[in-house]
């Protein structure tokens, strides 16, 4: 389906909006992870049939503004209410991946009566068994790749592709990582102990060769958020919604049905 790109200003800050599907449809919000945005992929031109998707580019990455209030994930989660509060959506699906997902289930548990669901895909932001991931910034690039797909030939191609990137881009996401998330790395010790607090229907997505976070981070979740499911899709790495698209999509819209 289409899409259009736009510019919105909530908190005072210029972001980057990417926003199709039937307009007046069940909203749809979408939270990229700390690599940035992944455009209008596939998976979500294939939600935007069911419903009006909205996926925004975090404040201090890519195109949008990088605000003097940002300092940490918490600052992301105040931010995202105030968004779908600025853009009047009511009874969200929320679906978060990696520091997306960390970011949303931080803003789950300050407030969720918007919400109609929330679906964490391979989320940083707790520990499992006391311990935080691997550091991904003393990992070659071959190694983060590597550990990112579940397929060699995808993380090969993806590493042809690096050379085509905007530098100046890269460089403002990854200084944006390390100042929101770098200390200490990808969590945040006061999340895990009021994750009780999450009420909406939570479904929680991992690949099963998820090599950064690995699915022991989703059972931790698992055991923290009341009721909530956890589906480890087989074949898949860091980003199930791209290398098993068809199996995320039907994981999702049974999810969404119930």
């Amino acid at each position: 389906m289409s899409f259009v790109e736009e510019f919105v200003t909530v908190a005072g800050a210029n972001i980057r909006l990417l926003r199709g599907g039937r307009a007046g449809a069940q909203p749809l919000v979408f939270l990229h992870g700390a690599g940035g945005h992944v455009g209008w992929m596939g998976f979500l031109d294939a939600l935007a049939q069911d419903f009006e998707v909205f996926a925004p580019e975090h404040p201090g990455f890519g195109r949008s503004d990088d605000p003097p209030w940002l300092d940490d994930v918490g600052d992301l989660a105040y931010f995202y209410l105030d968004f779908i509060e600025t853009l009047g959506l009511d009874r969200v699906h929320l679906i978060g991946t990696s520091l997306g997902g960390w970011i949303a289930a931080e803003l789950a548990v300050r407030n969720q009566t918007r919400l109609a669901s929330l679906t964490l895909v391979c989320a940083v932001g707790i520990t499992a068994n006391g311990r935080p991931i691997d550091d991904i910034f003393r990992m070659p690039v071959e190694e983060n790749l590597r550990r990112f797909y579940a397929d060699p030939e995808r993380a090969a191609r993806r590493l042809g592709d690096m050379a085509k990137l905007d530098m100046n881009i890269v460089a403002k996401n990854r200084n944006t990582v390390t100042r929101l998330a770098y200390r200490p790395r990808f969590y945040n010790p006061g999340l895990a102990k009021w994750l009780h607090r999450i009420t909406v229907p939570t479904l929680l997505v991992w690949g099963d060769k998820d090599g950064l976070v690995p699915p022991i981070f989703g059972e931790a979740y698992r055991v923290t958020i009341p009721g909530s499911r956890l589906v480890v899709l087989k074949d898949a790495g860091h980003a199930p919604f791209d290398e098993q698209k068809d199996a995320f999509l039907a994981t999702f819209r049974d999810f969404a049905r119930s």
